[in-house]
Parts: C-alpha cells; sequence; structure tokens
C-alpha cells in the first residue's frame, strides 16, 4: 500500500467533456520531478511560492508571474531549489485534446513553442481561470469559453509560425440568431458547438462576435438572461432555491454569487426590497 505523503500532495483528474484533457493541482514541500516527457502540450501555471525547473539545458525559476509551456515529447525537470513551498495548476492536452482546441480556434494545427518559460501576466490569470473552473466543473459553456479564450491567447502571442485566427465576422444576422436560439434555451443553453453550428463559424470566432457586439463573451451573456429571469421570479415572490434552479442556475449558492457580483446585493435583499 502506498504511504500517504503530507509534504506533497496533488489531485489529478480527466476533464469530463473534452476527452484527451487531463488536469493536476499540487501542493509541494519537497517533491523533485525526474526528467520526465508527456506526450501532451504541457501548460503549467504557479499559485504560491515557486521551483526550479529545467528544459533545454536551462534551468529557470517558476513563480507566480510565469507561466510554463512544454511541447509534446519535450523532455523537462524540477526541483524545490530554495523555495520551501510550491503550489501549481497543469494541465496536460493529449492529441485528441488538441485536435479539438485547433478545431475550435479554427487553426490546422497547435502551434511549437520556442520558449518554455512565459512571463506574460495576462495568460497566467487567464489560465488559472481556466484551470480553476475545471476543477470546480459547474458550468460547461464558461469552461469551454475560457479554455478557447486561454489556448487562442497561448498560440497567438507564442506560438511559432505566427498563428493567425481570424476574428469573428461583423454580422448582425449571425448574432441575432444566436441570441434567439439561446433565449429559448436559457435554463439550458447550448453548447459552443451547437452554436457554431448554426452560425457556420469557429468557436473562438463566436466568443469574439459576443465580446465586439454586446460587450460579453457568450457565458457572461447567458449568465445575465439567467439574472434578468432569476429577478422577475424573485420579484414575484419564489423563493431563492427555486428561482435558481428555474432561472438556470446550478444551484441557490452560484445564483447568489452571481447576484452579489453583478449587482452588489444578495437576492435575499432584492426579494426583500421587492415585497416592500
Amino acid at each position: 500500500m502506498a504511504r500517504f505523503d503530507a509534504n506533497n500532495v496533488a489531485r489529478y483528474w480527466w476533464d469530463r467533456h473534452a476527452p484527451g484533457l487531463s488536469l493536476m493541482h499540487a501542493d509541494f514541500r519537497t517533491q523533485e520531478f525526474a526528467p520526465h516527457r508527456h506526450e501532451a502540450i504541457v501548460v503549467a501555471v504557479t499559485e504560491f511560492g515557486g521551483s526550479v525547473i529545467k528544459s533545454r539545458g536551462t534551468a529557470e525559476q517558476a513563480n507566480e508571474s510565469t507561466l510554463f509551456v512544454f511541447n509534446p515529447g519535450e523532455p523537462h525537470e524540477s526541483w524545490m531549489g530554495g523555495s520551501p513551498h510550491w503550489r501549481y495548476r497543469s494541465l496536460y492536452l493529449e492529441q485528441s485534446a488538441m485536435e479539438e482546441v485547433a478545431q475550435g480556434l479554427g487553426i490546422q494545427a497547435t502551434p511549437y513553442f520556442m520558449q518554455n518559460s512565459l512571463r506574460d501576466s495576462g495568460l497566467v490569470s487567464s489560465f488559472l481561470e481556466l484551470h480553476r473552473s475545471l476543477e470546480e466543473g459547474k458550468d460547461t459553456l464558461r469552461e469551454r469559453e475560457l479554455l478557447l479564450i486561454s489556448f487562442g491567447a497561448l498560440f497567438e502571442r507564442h506560438g511559432s509560425g505566427s498563428v493567425r485566427i481570424e476574428p469573428a465576422p461583423r454580422d448582425h444576422a449571425r448574432l441575432s440568431v444566436a441570441i434567439d436560439y439561446i433565449r429559448a434555451m436559457v435554463t439550458e443553453p447550448p453548447s459552443l458547438g451547437d452554436l457554431c453550428a448554426r452560425l457556420d463559424i469557429t468557436q473562438y470566432q463566436l466568443t469574439g462576435l459576443f465580446k465586439r457586439m454586446t460587450g460579453l463573451t457568450p457565458h457572461a451573456y447567458v449568465t445575465q438572461l439567467r439574472l434578468d429571469t432569476a429577478r422577475r421570479y424573485l420579484a414575484n415572490g419564489l423563493p431563492i432555491g427555486d428561482t435558481a434552479i428555474a432561472a438556470g442556475f446550478y444551484d441557490q449558492s452560484a445564483l447568489t454569487h452571481h447576484f452579489k457580483r453583478c449587482y452588489g446585493v444578495t437576492p435575499l435583499q432584492f426579494a426583500r426590497a421587492a415585497r416592500i
């Protein structure tokens, strides 16, 4: 029986919606990785502390301002160095996941990375948000949206060969079709793939279309429609728990989180005010 190591704890799992995508959330204090490789694109982002990572003959510091990316089959190793603690999140895209991401972005193949260590604060934040959303596993549309936004930015900014991801067409008719479809299914919205099939654009283009023409991503737009629905139910006296489910939220806590974030008050405060 394997002995539990309290100094080095990690959770590893396969994503439930994207075949070929696996993830790890690690909390290490003494861990050392021998030279190894993965048959996957590896993206690692530090949450706290740091370590030393060696690849291509160069040892570099992993910390909260640096994102590391490795090409499939690229050897690397790591150790704690002078850091007493390293907490990080990593994603592993095997071939099937690479193909799905490339298709969603409208590109032929994923690029090669000439550098392993990237100082890009925007990408660090984006991948942390993506990983946490995938770990929470409550909102498939948001997860897919963040997956494409994060990898799209990574490929465009740092991939070799000047990867070009076409912007969404300026098309009011397409947006109108998408919005009508979303409104009809607001409590159980279609996937990005469903919408794109109707509009004949890529998933990345769909996200760009919404951001440019509504100021919101598809996920944020769906959330706003759900909040509009929740406000109507609350104003009519429906209990908060029932309102959350009827409006399409995962549960009451999800409704409260989004309500407070968007309006500055809780659903309970809003409901009480509506009854006065």
